[in-house]
């Protein structure tokens, strides 16, 4: 059943609207004389009329086989065709025809909206209401992609194309370049470990041919989705990474508690500290240790830093530093000093400084020694929630990543007159974590828009070209809202940023949620040749520098195993009873730089209330044949759940 409405016409009342307020303004102002037309479409708007209600609740059910009706699209004003299909009780009657005929109770949704020219395909319900909202609404009308589907997006990014490529050009070359590991391009048979392993014992190579294999050996041993270990923990876990040295491992967790394990060898972790952040407001946010492995800072929502010794025999409680003491953060109306949220904190190459990203779109620096605030920069017009320093030897190179889309560069040395060095520009939606790796010129990062980019210094724009150029301009003035916290991005939201000045990017994961990060594979256990991201869809992701996909390790599947073990926590109790509602998010992963194996820091459980960090190692087979068995699930101390006497229900 469909019903037809039209509204053509001319003057100031029946203008076409251009905007998305005047849609709506348009629609309502013209009720009545849709009223007048209806009554002489009989029977086909009172359902629709009784569909009105509901339409909210059936919003994600769409059906793909309604292309077939013709449209004319009349100059001066617009047609819309609603399509409408009832179900007869429960059941749900697909395709353009189904009507219910018996005497059970009828429920009605709309099945397409459509308008347009002929042979134009129907609206989908999600894109008639993303159209009223004003999101994805293109001034110029209705057009289409590829696929002949309407588009709404950015002008000039339609179509699969406006995608990057993949594999990406420049990728391939910093692969055979030698600064990510080695390339097995030109290699006609590529050789499997169990070769190159018999090759180097039997000295059948020479030694420039050994270093080559030995790169590829490491490149090779990528973790599998079959876990070691599973630690559960009581929260979320919001970050965890291994020590430079790999002896030991740091978990973040929202209970403002960071456990620390002893990882020196790889296969038999012992817990050993636990550290306290006594204040603590609502989650915890990043840590970093120290260059010399002996410190520990950690954040919160809040000015207040912890520092934690990383020493098993130093049993002090950990001391705080208040980056808003010094720093020029005003006060408010009732003329008390204003905080800031702390989303992101790094220790400089000396050790001697903590730089932070906060909510009052500025960066801090503090010097530790003095305990003094040096910097306080307003270097953004929104939060900044990554910062990170170019090289791990120097202090002065740093780098910011926003929710206002750019990543700038700053030198510390001239930070007083709070320009920035230097800028990124080329995502689209905000950022959530920026890596170095360390090398004082290549940078990664993780953004809102589902993309992951990598850069070069030696591309950066400069301030002047910055300014000059209204970088930000597209990202300003975007025609649609999102919020990563709970709405779905659609491909058709993603478009080029006409300034971009990244080397690749790389798609496939979700930025959802949470502040989820990405890093550079560790150069002795890698050789340095992937880069690596968690995702909302708990997989950790890992591409080769050509943009295209190493491997994907299933976190969600890994960690479901043991969720029908009972918790200590009664409110976790009636949910981790059973594993069929299983969900994982990945925040975080950490490479271990010495072994082939990574922890994966997810948020998990049905309500993603819950946490675990899943231990993965490289394994040719699906499970080890000796004991223990592998995936053993564990509590926060590496004890077996049986040892804790839970009862089950």
């Amino acid at each position: 059943m469909s019903s037809s409405s039209r509204a053509a016409g001319h003057g100031d009342d029946d203008d076409e609207p251009q905007t998305p307020n005047h849609w709506m303004e348009w629609l309502q102002r013209h009720e009545n004389n849709d009223e007048d037309h209806d009554e002489d479409e009989g029977e086909q708007d009172e359902d629709y009329e009784e569909h009105v209600e509901e339409e909210d609740h059936d919003e994600d059910e769409q059906d793909d086989d309604d292309n077939d009706d013709d449209h004319e699209y009349a100059g001066g004003g617009i047609e819309l065709e609603v399509l409408i299909e009832e179900l007869m009780g429960e059941s749900e009657d697909e395709g353009e025809g189904s009507h219910g005929q018996g005497t059970a109770p009828t429920q009605r949704r709309v099945v397409r909206i459509g308008g347009g020219r002929p042979g134009r395909p129907f609206l989908t319900q999600r894109e008639f209401l993303a159209l009223l909202r004003g999101q994805y609404l293109n001034p110029a009308g209705l057009e289409t992609d590829d696929d002949g589907r309407p588009f709404f997006g950015h002008p000039g990014s339609r179509g699969a194309h406006r995608f990057p490529k993949v594999p990406s050009d420049e990728g391939r070359k910093l692969m055979e370049s030698g600064v990510f590991g080695t390339s097995d391009r030109r290699e006609p048979n590529r050789k499997t470990l169990a070769r190159r392993i018999l090759d180097r014992e039997l000295g059948l190579c020479d030694l420039p041919s050994q270093k080559v294999g030995q790169g590829l050996m490491a490149q090779s041993m990528i973790p599998s989705t079959k876990p070691e270990m599973v630690i559960h923990y009581e929260d979320p876990v919001c970050c965890g990474q291994f020590s430079a040295d790999g002896n030991f491992f740091y978990a973040c967790v929202k209970d403002f508690r960071v456990r620390l394990y002893d990882t020196s060898s790889p296969y038999n972790w012992k817990h050993y500290k636990t550290a306290i952040y006594p204040f603590g407001q609502w989650t915890m946010t990043d840590a970093d240790l120290s260059p010399d492995n002996k410190w520990l800072a950690f954040s919160s929502l809040q000015p207040h830093v912890g520092i934690a010794a990383t020493d098993p025999n130093d049993t002090g409680d950990p001391y705080t530093l208040d980056l808003a003491d010094g720093a020029n953060v005003g006060r408010n109306d009732y003329n008390i000093l204003r905080g800031f949220t702390i989303f992101s904190i790094r220790f400089s190459g000396d050790g001697r400084h903590i730089v932070a990203g906060t909510g009052a779109n500025s960066i801090v620096v503090y010097d530790i020694e003095r305990r003094k605030t040096l910097h306080h920069v307003r270097g953004h017009s929104d939060d900044v929630n990554a910062v990170c320093f170019a090289d791990k030897m120097s202090p002065h190179i740093l780098y910011s990543g926003s929710d206002d889309c750019t990543i700038k560069v700053w030198d510390t040395r001239s930070l007083g007159d709070g320009r920035e060095a230097g800028a990124f520009v080329g995502h689209t939606e905000g950022l959530t974590y920026i890596d170095s790796k360390g090398d004082g010129r290549y940078i990664l990062s993780n953004s809102k828009d589902q993309s992951m980019k990598l850069w070069d210094l030696r591309m950066a724009m400069s301030t002047s070209r910055f300014q000059e150029s209204d970088a930000t301009a597209p990202t300003r003035n975007r025609e649609y809202e999102y919020d990563y916290r709970w709405q779905d991005y659609e491909d058709y939201q993603w478009f080029q940023h006409p300034h971009d000045n990244s080397l690749v990017t790389f798609r496939g994961h979700k930025v959802q949620r949470t502040l989820i990060r990405c890093h550079f594979s560790p150069p002795n256990s890698t050789n340095s040749h992937y880069v690596y991201s968690g995702s909302y869809d708990g997989f950790v992701y890992v591409w080769n520098l050509d943009a295209t996909l190493a491997a994907k390790i299933n976190v969600k599947s890994a960690t479901r195993d043991a969720a029908a073990r009972p918790r200590s926590d009664r409110r976790h109790r009636m949910h981790y009873r059973n594993a069929n509602g299983w969900e994982a998010m990945v925040r975080d992963v950490g490479w271990h730089p010495n072994a082939p194996m990574l922890v994966a820091s997810a948020w998990s459980g049905p309500d993603q209330d819950g946490g675990t960090a899943s231990l993965h190692s490289f394994n040719e087979a699906g499970s080890d044949e000796g004991e223990p068995t592998m995936g053993i699930p564990v509590d926060e101390k590496l004890e077996p759940y049986e040892s804790r006497g839970y009862h089950g229900w």
